[in-house]
């Protein structure tokens, strides 16, 4: 997949991206936007302060509704006037450990949020191609050495996961209560960890080095031993342009995609710091502080080969570059740098 050739789709299709305040969601609208599409988003304010949103200065960039998924009657309003043809569904709570504090929201944003959105595309004859992006996490996890494929039972442990399972639940559902007269392709992608520029999220192990760094301190580490797959954020972005593109144009495409790095790029929470420390320089260390929080998986990877087989899809860099790209734009968003030239040049330079 080229620019040009996202550029050949998406160019002039209007496009609605729920969740585009949040990191991915900024992230995959100024690649559409960059493919020359007609994006709007629908969100809830942005969920961090800083955020990238802001940052990048992408509300001049596009149509940017600011609203909750889990009111239908606002959502429906936006779906009519804009008439989208390709929708991204990424709004959601996206915290393990917040979803144990505060489980009920968690569960009625992503469950009922996703009904929302999939009523809205049911109801909304433009929309030709439809994709929910989930997690790797909707897998019931047996802390198996292997990758869990798409026919893998779903039952997520905690709140979180255990929403983005029923969130998959639902989208198959309407697929098959509603759009299987092939009207709208219907499609979920489960996608690995992704790091990058821009994220600013509490309790997240880069964001948590990249705040580290900036005030000179030891990087805290709750669990190093947690094995995850990472991947640079644009990674699994470019798979989601790349299945809605293709369904839109062959509803066979349409399916159930795991999006995750190769075996090699999953690696230990300790590793993935290290990796860090050696990207950013100066001297940074970390310390190991296990606080026994919450559950959450030791061990998680995700067998890609379906998307390799059906898009011919391969990973475009590794861990260590996804890193220091994600230090290349943090310490130029430290240096005071315009924010927007620096995410552009980093999303030519990965199609390239």
């Amino acid at each position: 997949m080229t620019i040009k050739e996202l550029g050949d789709f998406y160019k002039g299709k209007r496009v609605l991206v729920t969740g585009h305040t949040g990191f991915k969601g900024a992230w995959l609208c100024r690649m559409l936007g960059l493919a020359g599409a007609q994006v709007t988003g629908y969100a809830l304010e942005p969920p961090t302060d800083p955020n990238l949103f802001e940052i990048a200065g992408l509300e001049d960039c596009m149509d940017s509704v600011i609203g909750d998924i889990r009111d239908l009657k606002h959502l429906r309003e936006v779906f009519d006037r804009v008439r989208p043809e390709v929708v991204f569904h990424l709004a959601a709570q996206p915290i393990v450990r917040d979803s144990y504090k505060e489980p009920v929201y968690t569960y009625e944003t992503n469950v009922m949020g996703t009904v929302n959105v999939l009523e809205c595309v049911r109801l909304t004859e433009s929309v030709r191609s439809f994709l929910n992006v989930t997690t790797d996490k909707v897998y019931e996890n047996r802390e198996w050495e292997y990758g869990y494929r798409e026919c893998d039972p779903l039952d997520g442990y905690d709140p979180y996961s255990n929403s983005k399972s029923c969130s998959e639940l639902v989208t198959h559902s309407y697929q098959k209560s509603f759009l299987a007269d092939g009207r709208c392709a219907v499609s979920t992608s489960r996608a690995g960890n992704v790091i990058g520029g821009g994220d600013f999220a509490n309790d997240r192990i880069i964001p948590d080095c990249v705040r580290a760094a900036a005030s000179g301190k030891d990087i805290i580490v709750r669990n190093p031993h947690s094995t995850r797959p990472y991947q640079l954020v644009l990674e699994p972005l470019a798979v989601y342009l790349t299945i809605a593109m293709r369904q839109y144009e062959d509803g066979k495409f349409q399916g159930y995609y795991n999006v995750g790095p190769d075996d090699r790029d999953c690696v230990t929470t300790g590793n993935l710091v290290d990796i860090f420390c050696r990207a950013w320089g100066g001297g940074m260390t970390w310390v190991d502080r296990y606080d026994g929080g919450p559950h959450e998986a030791n061990f998680l990877k995700l067998d890609c080969s379906k998307i390799k087989r059906v898009f011919g899809w391969r990973p475009r860099y590794g861990v260590e570059q996804a890193v220091e790209k994600t230090v290349e734009w943090s310490k130029a968003y430290l240096d005071g740098q315009e924010m927007l030239d620096v995410m552009d040049r980093q999303i030519m330079e990965f199609f390239e």
